[in-house]
């Protein structure tokens, strides 16, 4: 097993499956495993992303500390503001799919939503004369849209089934 797996790993596995929550000292964590400070950095850029689910918040300094926070289902502004650090005001085509396929992993979404999303959203679907910038921006703007109207809709579903 390579130290970014066993680093990944362990970080999960600190994590309480009911908090979604953990806060790390980074240079603590590299002493742990005897790396430096820079291999710690590159598990949690790589490994945390929002796209894997996780979202990181950093403080430098003597007091210094990694929070990371496993995202969960969210309702209303809660989602809304999630997704916008998730997906923000443009989206390549790669990152809006692995967004769909986490959702769909954690059953936020089906995975029949997921794979509706992913075509709507795939390079494939802006063929149209334009900069990339621009095909972002509106991948985001439908991404987010779909991802809303699907969980409102899921939730109001379930409010009727009680």
């Amino acid at each position: 097993m390579r130290l970014s797996d066993m680093i990944e790993s362990f970080i999960k596995d600190m994590m309480s499956p009911q908090e979604g929550e953990l806060r790390l000292q980074r240079n603590e964590l590299a002493e742990h495993f005897s790396c430096s400070p820079s291999q710690i950095n590159y598990v949690l850029s790589t490994r945390f992303t929002p796209a894997h689910g996780y979202l990181i918040e950093s403080r430098r300094g003597g007091g210094g500390f990694i929070r990371i926070v496993q995202i969960r289902t969210q309702t209303g502004e809660q989602l809304e503001q999630i997704l916008n650090e998730l997906i923000g005001d443009a989206i390549d085509a790669h990152s809006a799919q692995a967004i769909c396929r986490q959702l769909a992993n954690r059953e936020v979404i089906t995975k029949s939503e997921a794979n509706i999303m992913c075509a709507a959203t795939a390079s494939r679907a802006f063929n149209a004369e334009a900069n990339n910038r621009i095909k972002d921006e509106i991948r985001a703007g439908v991404l987010r849209s779909m991802l809303i109207s699907v969980v409102k809709g899921n939730e109001q579903e379930d409010k009727n089934d009680l």
